[in-house]
């Protein structure tokens, strides 16, 4: 369980402190008291907990292709050799800095519909015994799918190699146990299925992470990207003093949608992911003119419904006909002609917005509403229930 902390500050009121200030420039936005380094470091702890570890955590001043990028460079280095596990967009931009890094890189890619297996990773480690690093996205909210964490963790922790886990989309949408799983630098971001700021992020670094980026002479230093100024300056300093100016705004949302996660308990809000995502499938297949772009459902990420239309009915041109409201669009690149997305994450994953979604693409395609708003009835009671 996230454990809720205290934030005593609140925005300043301009009736008793600025009286000549103007009605039309008051804002909660503005004239907050300063985030201390004790509160920063409450916000930290809170994560800890959401993950799962007892490892470092550093809370990023950034979108979390900020720590992603920062771990990757730490970690990676000319002799190294990492495996690179693409299953969507993200895992081939990984691949282009671990190359960029100098390392020795080992894709071990498949289609973008389906999922990663442990045994395919196995076999990749066995083939490539100079493996060293693995790098692996959780849910991929761009393609809808998701990968089996737990299983391919044992098989890298038995192989000795690092593993790095961008776990931006799946954090609060399905069970991650971060330390149990022997995850090595764990990155999160809050926009997702937290329902929090998009410009804060946060990595976990376990002891072995934290040696091995000791130890590489190209880790970046006296940088954004440095983990190591990050450790030194405030972690093993005693978290006192803050190294810079944090993103207050960005703080305090991560901090309160970290509260509302503790309040709602975490189990309660994965559930709800959960039966997000099984009432939009159902609801799809009962629609008959969209399909499922990932066919098995135990590949279906929680965050996102990803959609494949019929030959003929571009998904963009689709999407243009929606109302702009609805958490849906096409997908990115060449998947835009054949693919749509149904974003349901965050404030977004309750059954009103899943039917809504569902009664504008019937209306779209032409098809009944009524069996599909049925089969989406069905299938949340059946999944909104915390295990």
């Amino acid at each position: 369980m996230v454990q809720t902390r205290s934030r005593p500050y609140r925005p300043c009121s301009p009736v008793t402190t600025i009286p000549e200030r103007p009605a039309a420039t008051v804002s909660p936005f503005l004239d907050l008291p300063p985030l201390s380094a004790a509160d920063f470091a409450a916000i930290e702890d809170q994560v800890a907990a959401l993950l799962h570890t007892e490892a470092d955590v550093i809370v990023t001043q950034g979108e979390a292709l900020l720590p992603l990028e920062a771990a990757i460079r730490s970690a990676a280095h000319p002799g190294s050799t990492a495996l690179n596990i693409v299953t969507g967009p993200y895992g081939q931009t990984f691949g282009n800095w671990l190359r960029d890094c100098g390392a020795e890189v080992v894709d071990l890619a498949v289609p973008f519909d389906s999922a990663v297996t442990a045994e395919q990773v196995a076999t990749a480690l066995r083939e490539h015994p100079a493996i060293d690093f693995v790098s692996l996205v959780h849910a991929e909210a761009a393609t809808g799918n998701t990968n089996p964490v737990a299983g391919i963790a044992a098989a890298v922790r038995e192989h000795g190699a690092l593993l790095m886990l961008d776990a931006v989309a799946s954090v609060a949408a399905e069970p991650l146990l971060t330390d149990a799983w022997g995850i090595d630098l764990c990155v999160i971001g809050g926009q997702k299925a937290m329902g929090g700021p998009a410009g804060v992020s946060a990595v976990s670094v376990s002891e072995r992470a934290w040696e091995r980026i000791a130890a590489n002479p190209a880790a970046p230093r006296r940088s954004y990207l440095s983990l190591l100024d990050w450790k030194e300056r405030w972690t093993d300093a005693g978290r006192a003093v803050l190294p810079h100016a944090p993103a207050q705004l960005e703080m305090l949302a991560l901090g309160a949608c970290l509260d509302r996660i503790s309040t709602d308990g975490l189990p309660a809000v994965i559930a709800r992911h959960r039966a997000a995502a099984s009432a939009t499938r159902a609801g799809v297949r009962a629609l008959g003119t969209l399909t499922p772009f990932v066919p098995r459902d135990e590949d279906a990420a929680p965050v996102a419904t990803t959609l494949r239309t019929p030959p003929g009915l571009h998904a963009a041109e689709l999407a243009a006909r929606l109302d702009p409201a609805l958490p849906v669009q096409p997908g990115g690149g060449a998947l835009a002609a054949e693919m749509l997305r149904v974003n349901h994450y965050g404030a977004a994953a309750t059954l009103p917005t899943v039917r809504a979604c569902l009664t504008a693409l019937a209306e779209a395609t032409g098809a009944d509403a009524g069996p599909a708003l049925a089969a989406a009835e069905a299938a949340w009671q059946a999944g909104h229930s915390p295990e």
